[in-house]
Parts: C-alpha cells; structure tokens; sequence
C-alpha cells in the first residue's frame, strides 16, 4: 500500500547512486574493496576495533552463535518483544531461546526478569535495544559475569545511540546491526557485526564465505553469507549521513513528545536519562486494550497515515506455541503499543498533521463513531 505519510523512508539519493554506478564500472563486485572499507568506516563510527559485514542481520546473529560454539543444548535468553529473528536465529544455530520479560516503560529487557530465567543451559543473553533506546546493559552485564555466559547485544535499530557515553554494539563480546529499509540507515538489506575480540572477528568472516581458511580449504561449516560491493558501497554513504539523520530524528521525537504530550489515554515514549535514544521507532503506549489499538491504526489508515505494532510477542507466534510459559508483560504491552511516522524526511508539517490525527482517531474511537 502507498501511504501518504509512511511510518519509515530511506534517506537515499544521489550519492547513493553514484556509489553503485561506481562499483558497476569497475571489475569486483563482492568481496572487495568496498566492503572492506564499509566494515572499517562503520566500525570506527562506533568505535569499535573490528566490523564484519553480512547479507542482513539475521544470518549476522547465526553467524555470531557459531562462531562462539553456541549450539544444540545450549540457551539464549532474549525478550519477546522483538522482530522474530532475534529468536529464530537461535534455533538456525541449534540452540534455544529462553523469553524473558520486558520493562513496561522503555520495552527492553527487564534484568531481574533475565536474572530469574538463567539456568546452567543458558550460554548467552541477546539484548535488543528496542527501536533505538539501548537496553539496562550495565545490569545485563553484570549478571551475564556472574553466569559466565556472553552478553551479546542485537542492536539492528541502534545505530549511533549510545549507553552512558559509549556506542552500542561495543559493550557486549559482540553486536549486530541490520540495514533493511526501515532502519535509520540502510543497504537494502545487509547486516554487520562488530568486536573488539580479533579472533571471533576472523571466524566470523571465515563462516560467511563457507568457512574458507584458504582458496577452496574449508575448515569450518560455513554458508554464503557475504555482502555485495553494491550494498557496501551505499552503506558507506549511508555512514557519512547517520550523525545527520540521527540529529534530525531526535528534532522530530522531540517535537512530536510536545504535541502529543498530555494527549487522554496515549504515553510518550519513555527515554531513560544515562542513554541515547535513536529513535528508529517512535512507539507510544495507549491506556486501553488491543481492541482500541487495532481502531486506531485501522482509522489512521483510512487518512492514509501508516502506523504498526511493533512487535507482536514472538513466544506467540505459532512456531514458538508451547514452548515459553506466560509473559503478562510482555503481552500487555504489545496489546497496546502503537508505532507512528518518524523517518529523517518526515516534515514538522507532516509530523503535526499525525499528533492531530491521532487525537481525532483517539477522540472517535472512544466515542464509538468508526
């Protein structure tokens, strides 16, 4: 469907193509020169010591369980509410995830929740920063130390925020970023790794190219997991944009706290003071139940402006059925979530006319006019 205010756009242009024009003249398309430099580039945005650029973010965290021997009998503690493939990764490697709770405010794990749920199976903790806000990653930390298990951290909406003064991505053993096209930057698809841990980066590179040590030597179980040239190339310029487009999403989230604050029945999101929030998402929270949340994106629909649960609970999703006990938070929260525009091409015009239309939709639905 075309929307007449979308809930995400690509910042993409010119540059852009250029780059891809670029890399189609020349005689290397995978594997080369761009690549390398994108992994150095994003890698040094977030000060990290090592970049490893996969085809997306889900065969990154695949890649990422093999690589540190996370597999058959062993557990991953992630929180439910996520995109799926914070959970199925786990199971492509072998291993199980183990949901646990979220905090009601900020929709990130909730660490004494994580706590309760770790057992000796349990090898590693994934923390998504949902839609941008890094998790309680100092809490993690600790309890991930005095486990002995990795604290690995899933920061596909996190590029460029910050935990108490460092990037994510680099306060864990290792941490993943996704480019799709809803991301704050994008390659399309494609995702990275990045660690300060020389080793585990080499094995990461051997895996995405069938576990090749050498031409046609392959000492590991591998897979074609590379990124092109093409989508490198565009994730370089994506790079040199990030510090802007964060800049101006935080305008945006900023603007739109202002014109819905106050508004019946609906909170703000929630930013923790010790962290930088970017915004990938901006997710309110609404009083009611379900059934009014479902109004209300079927009502902002038919005004053409996109708005989205972001996410159904994954320990509800048919293919995890039976196998995680109740998560009542969890499962209240994502009964009333509700995510709205916000993308770096997104004008105060626009963004005023979705806080109207949000407090005309929630004004009708409660008077039972849609």
């Amino acid at each position: 469907m075309s929307w007449r205010i979308a809930l995400a756009r690509p910042d993409l242009g010119e540059e852009e193509i250029s780059a891809v024009s670029r890399v189609l003249r020349g005689p290397v398309l995978t594997s080369g020169p761009e690549t390398e430099a994108f992994e150095r580039e994003f890698a040094a945005y977030h000060g990290a010591e090592h970049g490893v650029a996969f085809a997306n973010g889900t065969v990154a965290l695949v890649a990422l369980y093999a690589a540190l021997g996370i597999g058959p009998g062993d557990e991953v503690v992630v929180p439910s509410l996520t995109f799926v493939s914070s959970a199925t990764s786990v199971v492509f490697a072998g291993a199980t995830p183990v949901f646990a709770e979220v905090d009601p405010e900020t929709f990130n794990l909730d660490a004494a929740d994580v706590a309760r749920r770790m057992g000796p199976r349990v090898k590693a903790i994934l923390a998504v920063h949902y839609g941008g806000q890094p998790a309680d990653l100092a809490e993690l930390a600790q309890i991930a130390q005095a486990a002995g298990v990795f604290l690995l951290e899933d920061a596909a909406e996190a590029h460029g925020a910050r935990y108490r003064g460092r990037h994510v991505g680099t306060l864990g053993q290792a941490g993943m970023f996704s480019f799709t096209p809803t991301k704050n930057i994008t390659t399309g698809e494609g995702g990275m790794i990045l660690t300060g841990d020389h080793q585990l980066a080499e094995r990461l590179r051997q895996l995405r190219n069938h576990g090749q040590s050498e031409p046609y030597v392959h000492s590991l179980l591998g897979c074609n997991w590379r990124i092109t040239e093409m989508q490198a190339a565009i994730g370089r310029v994506q790079v040199t944009k990030l510090s802007g487009i964060l800049a101006r999403k935080l305008a945006l989230a900023e603007r739109l706290d202002r014109l819905i604050e106050g508004l019946p029945g609906v909170q703000t999101p929630t930013v923790r003071p010790d962290r930088d929030h970017v915004h990938m998402l901006y997710t309110v929270k609404l009083d009611s139940g379900p059934a009014m949340r479902d109004a209300v994106i079927d009502e902002m629909g038919r005004r053409g402006i996109e708005t989205r649960v972001y996410f159904p609970p994954v320990h509800r999703q048919p293919i995890f059925v039976g196998t995680s006990p109740a998560l009542p938070v969890t499962e209240d929260v994502a009964g009333r979530i509700l995510s709205l525009p916000i993308h770096s091409r997104l004008t105060f015009d626009e963004l005023e006319e979705v806080a109207e239309a949000l407090a005309e939709t929630i004004g009708a639905v409660c008077a039972g006019r849609t």
